[in-house]
């Protein structure tokens, strides 16, 4: 598949969508200050940001309330006291994981609701399941997405089947996700041109969604956006799981649309972002999330790692290349 676009192109098709609560959440237990959310969203709004995730819409019946800020539930009532009726063009998303939402008692159809995009995170082995909240969510008036977790993982068969289904479905865009960092440009470029072919096939966007452990978060995303993929996932500073995302500030500077201003997102990491991290809340790229990625696994060992200020590098890439031999 040719690439769309060079670098001095425009792209009116691209959709940038920040999810610094939501990504940046599995890092804090979603407790961010009120002021924190309302001036990203007003930042959001000045920098031509098209999408805000505020969240997951995860179950409370399933997640202890008292362990986590509310924008793990991103219930639409926190959401309005944030947005009110949104009169802006930034549009309003939530996350709902699969086997972890009560998608039909609390997503409430989209007339009553300040979100208009639910994105369905789900592993190939939970696509059916992933494809059931998709469908109630389009019926109640939503945009929607379907978001492949840890397609690292997956052999392409599994991938081909899947996309097939996913295709003939109805949902609006259907995201790569490098869940483990451990993907590397070229091996995007063949992701990419396999997933724009299903997107040709059934019109259907395509996203991305990086995470940094190789520091290739940003190079996998303008890698896939000069092959088509429109819909670009980012996070104010890098700010998520382990490693993080790809920087919004990094993305805003690359794109050519002249709507995009990096300006409010730097003054948002002076004056909330420093903050953060002065506080003592880590994420981002180091070696322990480099040798997960590099083994294509999940960040969980890595994360505990760091959180227990180890530092016997050596010790702990036997620790998990003896684990991924068995």
């Amino acid at each position: 598949m040719q690439k769309k676009g060079e670098l001095v192109s425009f792209r009116p098709d691209i959709k940038v969508v920040d999810c610094t609560i939501r990504d940046g959440g599995l890092v804090n237990d979603f407790r961010f200050t009120d002021e924190f959310v309302r001036d990203l969203y007003q930042t959001n709004i000045t920098a031509g940001i098209d999408y805000m995730e505020f969240g997951y819409r995860a179950s409370k019946d399933m997640f202890d309330e008292s362990k986590f800020g509310k924008w793990k539930f991103a219930t639409d009532e926190d959401i309005r006291a944030v947005v009110g009726d949104n009169d802006t063009d930034l549009k309003i998303s939530v996350m709902a994981d699969v086997g972890r939402t009560d998608f039909r008692r609390d997503i409430k159809d989209k007339a009553d609701s300040p979100v208009d995009l639910i994105r369905v995170a789900t592993y190939i082995n939970t696509i059916p399941a992933a494809l059931e909240i998709v469908d109630y969510c389009h019926n109640k008036g939503y945009e929607t997405s379907l978001n492949i977790m840890a397609i690292s993982k997956s052999n392409d068969s599994d991938l081909d089947d899947a996309l097939e289904l996913i295709g003939k479905s109805c949902v609006d865009t259907i995201y790569i996700v490098d869940s483990y960092g451990s993907l590397y440009p070229e091996q995007m470029r063949r992701l990419a041109s396999k997933y724009l072919e299903c997107g040709e096939k059934y019109g259907k966007n395509i996203g991305i969604h990086a995470h940094n452990n190789q520091q290739l978060a940003f190079a996998n995303t303008i890698e896939t956006l000069t092959m088509g993929v429109s819909y670009l996932d980012s996070t104010v500073s890098s700010m998520g799981r382990g490693a993080g995302n790809c920087p919004t500030e990094l993305l805003l500077g690359f794109l050519k649309n002249p709507k995009y201003n990096i300006t409010p997102i730097l003054k948002f990491i002076e004056e909330h972002i420093n903050k953060l991290k002065a506080e003592g809340v880590v994420w981002g790229y180091d070696i322990p999330y480099l040798l997960t990625g590099r083994l294509n696994q999940h960040p969980r060992d890595a994360i505990q790692f760091t959180a227990d200020k180890r530092t016997d590098y050596a010790d702990f890439f036997r620790y998990l290349y003896d684990k991924d031999s068995f």
